[in-house]
C-alpha cells in the first residue's frame, strides 16, 4: 500500500498511538517527551542519596497516556518510557525486559484474535515506534547502542535520535550525524529511514522523506519553559552565548520528528508495525507452537493460557528485582551500621589524656 494512502486514514478522530522512548539516563528523554505533549507527562528523576550511588538500577518500563490534539485530530498517546536503561555494567538482562515488553504486547493481541468471542473493550498495546537516544558524545555508537538496536529492529519501527543536540557545535553534529549513519549500515541495522515507492508515492511524498532521511539521525533539543522573545512567548533554552528555539527547524530537528511522528507518518508507522513487523512475529509464533506441540492446529486456549503465563512469568521476574533491590539497600544499611558501632566502641576505649 503506498504511504500516501496509508496517511489518509490519519485524520479519523481518536488515533491510538504508542511511542517508547529508550535511552541512557542524561540524554534528555524525559524534556523531550514534555516538550513533545507541551505538558509534563514524565516526572524527572529525583536526586539520589550519594550513599547508594554505587547501587544499580533496574530498567522500569512505565507507560504513561496522554490526549493530544494534533491539527484538529484527537490522538490517544501512550507514552513508554524506560528509566534506568544503560545504568548497569551488564545490560543483558535490560534489553531481554524491553524486547520481552514489545513481544507481550504482540502475544496479547495475538491471543485476543485467535479467540472464538473477541473483548470489544481490548485495548492494542503495541509499540509503534521507539526513539533510540543516542548520547552527543560526537564519537560513534556505543556497542551497546549497537547490540540494542539490532534487537529492537524486528520488533518495533526505530528512529534514531541524537538527544541534547545543542551541546554540540553545527560541524560537529554534522560530523556526529555522519558517523552513526555509517555504523548503522555497516552493522545493517534496519532502522525506519522514511521509506517511499519511487512508483506509487507522489513527488511531495517522495521529496519529504528523502529530507526526512537525509537528517538521520534527528537532532533534538527539548525545553520545558518559554522565553520572551521580541514580545512573543517560546520554547527555548537560553544560554550565556544565545538563545536556542525549540521550534526553529534551523536550530535542531525537533519540530520536523513530532510533525512526522504525530502527523505525516503517524499512520505508515502504524501500519507497518501492524502489516510487518506483527505479521512476521505471529508466523514466527504460530510457526513455533505448531513445532514444539507437533500437532497441525493452533487452539486459542493455548494461545490466551500462554499469554497469561507469560504475563505471570513477567510478574516472578519483577518481584525478584524488587526483592534483590530491598536485600541490597538492606545490606549496605546494615554494614553502614556495623561501622558506626565499630566507632563508637573505639570512642569509648579511648583513654583521655591528662590535662597539664
Amino acid at each position: 500500500m503506498p504511504i500516501a494512502q496509508r496517511r489518509r486514514g490519519s485524520k479519523i478522530k481518536g488515533i491510538q498511538f504508542t511511542l517508547m522512548v529508550v535511552g541512557t539516563s542524561g540524554t534528555g528523554r524525559t524534556t523531550f517527551v514534555n516538550t513533545l505533549c507541551e505538558q509534563e507527562v514524565l516526572a524527572h528523576k529525583p536526586v539520589g542519596d550519594p550513599e547508594l550511588a554505587h547501587v544499580e538500577d533496574t530498567v522500569a518500563i512505565k507507560p504513561v497516556h496522554v490526549e493530544l490534539e494534533e491539527d484538529g485530530v484527537r490522538i490517544s498517546l501512550t507514552v513508554v518510557d524506560t528509566p534506568g536503561f544503560g545504568n548497569n555494567i551488564d545490560n543483558e538482562h535490560t534489553f531481554q525486559e524491553i524486547v520481552e515488553y514489545l513481544e507481550r504486547q504482540y502475544d496479547d493481541i495475538l491471543a485476543e484474535q485467535s479467540r472464538i468471542k473477541r473483548n470489544p473493550r481490548f485495548k492494542d498495546n503495541r509499540v509503534h515506534a521507539v526513539l533510540y537516544f543516542i548520547p552527543p558524545t560526537g564519537h560513534a555508537l556505543k556497542e551497546m547502542d549497537i547490540e540494542l538496536m539490532r534487537r529492537l529492529s524486528p520488533r518495533a519501527n526505530v528512529i534514531p535520535v541524537i538527544g541534547r543536540s545543542d551541546s554540540l557545535t553545527p560541524r560537529e553534529l554534522k560530523a556526529f550525524k555522519k558517523r552513526i549513519m555509517e555504523d548503522i549500515e555497516y552493522y545493517n541495522i534496519p532502522i525506519y529511514n522514511f521509506p517511499y515507492d519511487e512508483d506509487e508515492d507522489d513527488e511531495e511524498t517522495i521529496r519529504e522523506n528523502m529530507e526526512l532521511r537525509a537528517l538521520l539521525p534527528l537532532a533534538v533539543i527539548g525545553s520545558e519553559e518559554d522565553v520572551l522573545i521580541d514580545g512573543e512567548s517560546i520554547r527555548a533554552r537560553v544560554y550565556p552565548w544565545g538563545i536556542v528555539e525549540i521550534d526553529n527547524s534551523d536550530h535542531s530537528d525537533f519540530i520536523r520528528l513530532r510533525s512526522a511522528i504525530l502527523g505525516s507518518h503517524l499512520n505508515d508507522l502504524k501500519s507497518i508495525t501492524e502489516d510487518v513487523l506483527y505479521e512476521t512475529y505471529r508466523t514466527e509464533k504460530l510457526s513455533k507452537t505448531v513445532l514444539d506441540s507437533r500437532q497441525s492446529q493452533v487452539y486459542p486456549e493455548d494461545l490466551a493460557n500462554q499469554s497469561v503465563r507469560l504475563k505471570e512469568e513477567q510478574l516472578r521476574r519483577e518481584e525478584e528485582k524488587l526483592r534483590e533491590v530491598e536485600l541490597r539497600v538492606q545490606r549496605e544499611i546494615n554494614e553502614k551500621r556495623q561501622q558506626l558501632l565499630a566507632k563508637e566502641e573505639t570512642l569509648r576505649c579511648v583513654v583521655p589524656i591528662p590535662s597539664q
